[in-house]
């Protein structure tokens, strides 16, 4: 088989787009997941340090 038949042929191969597809909508619900987790951990862990801060201030005070 010439080359050149040979890269049409596996330019026509769609086998692979579905696996990569699914490996897009992967990452970017990924994405999502992560930024929403580090949001609402972002958002507890500062309340936590808010109150050990005013803690700590009301003793030095």
């Amino acid at each position: 088989m010439k080359l050149g038949n040979r890269f049409r042929l596996f330019a026509r191969d769609e086998r692979g787009v579905t696996a990569l597809e699914y490996g897009i909508l992967a990452a970017i619900v990924a994405v999502i997941i992560g930024g929403t987790v580090y949001t609402n951990l972002g958002t507890a862990f500062a309340s936590v340090f808010g109150k050990i801060q005013s803690a700590i201030t009301a003793v030095g005070a």
